[in-house]
């Protein structure tokens, strides 16, 4: 077992990864960081509404 070469796409994924390789023109495209950013805004606006109220 061992010795076999994996041949880089997941048994479990499903298609997800082929998918997720095309790139389509029209799609909508967000940055990994701007979605980091806007999810600890998200955060921090709920802290603070669940201490004031």
């Amino acid at each position: 077992m061992a010795g076999k070469k994996n041949s880089g796409r997941l048994v479990s994924s499903a298609g997800l990864v082929t998918y997720y390789d095309s790139e389509d023109k029209r799609a909508v495209h967000i940055s990994p960081k701007t979605v980091l950013v806007f999810a600890g805004v998200v955060g921090i606006i709920v802290v603070v509404l669940n201490h004031l109220f």
